[in-house]
C-alpha cells in the first residue's frame, strides 16, 4: 500500500466515515425507525466538519474532485434538513417530484464525489467503497416507511 500525504489521508478517512455513517443510519432506520428519525439531524450536521475538510483540501492544493464532496454534502444536508425537519414536508409518499429530484440528485452527487475520486488516490479503496455503497443502498431502499418521515 502506498504512503499518503496528510491531505490525501484526510480525504480517504472522510470518504469512508461518510459512507459508514450512512450505513449505520440506514440500518438503524430499518430496525428502529423512530430512533433514526430522532437522530437523523446528526447525519446532516456531520456536513459541517466535512465542509471544513473540503476547505482544507482546497487550500492545500488538492484537485476539485477531492474537495467537492464536502461542499455537496453541506448543500444536500441543508436542503434535507429544511425539507424534513424544519418544514416537515412529506415527500416520499406520496412522491413530490419537486423535492425528490433535487434531494436524490444532491445525495447521489455527494456519494459519488466521495467515492469516485478514491480511484485517483488509490484504486483498491474505490473497490472497498463500492462494496460499502452497495450495502448502504440496500439498507436505504429497504428501510423506507410509508408514514411520517421515511
Amino acid at each position: 500500500m502506498p504512503t499518503f500525504d496528510s491531505l490525501s489521508l484526510l480525504f480517504i478517512v472522510t470518504a469512508f466515515v461518510f459512507q459508514i455513517v450512512l450505513i449505520v443510519h440506514f440500518a438503524v432506520r430499518r430496525w428502529k425507525f423512530t430512533t433514526a428519525i430522532r437522530y437523523g439531524p446528526l447525519v446532516y450536521a456531520l456536513s459541517l466538519p466535512a465542509v471544513l475538510v473540503s476547505l482544507l483540501l482546497g487550500l492545500g492544493g488538492k484537485p476539485w474532485s477531492l474537495w467537492l464532496g464536502g461542499v455537496l454534502y453541506l448543500v444536500w444536508a441543508v436542503f434535507g434538513y429544511v425539507v424534513e425537519y424544519v418544514n416537515k414536508i412529506e415527500w416520499r409518499s406520496p412522491i413530490r417530484w419537486q423535492v425528490l429530484g433535487p434531494y436524490i440528485t444532491l445525495y447521489l452527487a455527494t456519494v459519488m464525489f466521495y467515492w469516485f475520486p478514491l480511484a485517483l488516490v488509490y484504486k483498491p479503496l474505490w473497490y472497498v467503497q463500492a462494496v460499502l455503497f452497495i450495502a448502504s443502498t440496500i439498507l436505504n431502499v429497504t428501510s423506507h416507511r410509508r408514514t411520517g418521515l421515511a
